[in-house]
């Protein structure tokens, strides 16, 4: 499939695009696997466990179990649309993020080590989400960087990296339809794998005895 660009293109400065949200700094500790009163983003699973998109009511989230959380973050329940980015790894994967997507009526916070952004501007589903994921924009991040054992990277550091996006939300939604369409055709592989590895290691099991 050869995807043609239809629409101009507009570049801009990542604080001319998203606004900043307040982070809560609960460590893992202090959540739940249970119940709560608020779903919360880990850095540590926006940097291994979830992709481009999080779709909250598809993946299990940990759980906030302290109500006056509620109040003290209550301008910064995230959105369908709002990307958080993690701001602390162990390697160059720092500046990993994640596009909440699939959130109804749950409130959601982004948690430690995590910088929350929300779009001034409407942008189609999946687009922020699988950009700022890029090579394209990751490497501008890359010598903005700090630490040796940890690396992390800073709010103002990401001000004045750069955006680029079709100016049409339609084209955008093209663009984050398609590689959806690639992410589910690569889970699908991972399944015939991993069934093809069990019916490998059963026949050698009966092979073998």
């Amino acid at each position: 499939m050869i995807y043609k660009l239809k629409y101009s293109w507009e570049q801009r400065k990542l604080k001319d695009i998203l606004v900043n949200l307040q982070n809560n700094t609960l460590s893992r500790v202090d959540l739940s696997n249970e119940a709560g009163v608020a779903k919360n983003v880990h850095y540590g699973d926006v940097l291994i466990k979830f992709g481009e998109v999080l779709d909250v009511n598809k993946e299990t989230l940990p759980m906030i179990s302290d109500e006056s959380v509620l109040m003290k973050y209550k301008a910064s329940f995230l959105q369908n649309g709002d990307v958080i980015v993690a701001d602390t790894a162990e390697d160059s994967t720092v500046g990993k993020c994640s596009e909440i997507d699939g959130l109804l009526d749950e409130v959601v916070l982004s948690g430690l080590h995590t910088i929350p952004y929300r779009p001034i501007e409407k942008f189609a589903s999946g687009y922020l989400g699988y950009y700022l994921n890029s090579s394209v924009y990751h490497n501008q991040l890359i010598p903005l960087m700090q630490g040796i054992k940890v690396t992390s990277i800073s709010k103002s550091a990401m001000q004045d990296t750069d955006i680029v996006y079709p100016k049409s939300v339609e084209e955008q939604g093209k663009i984050g339809d398609y590689f959806r369409s690639l992410d589910r055709l690569i889970t699908l592989h991972q399944r015939k794998v991993k069934i093809l590895k069990f019916i490998k290691k059963l026949l050698l099991e009966k092979m073998l005895v």
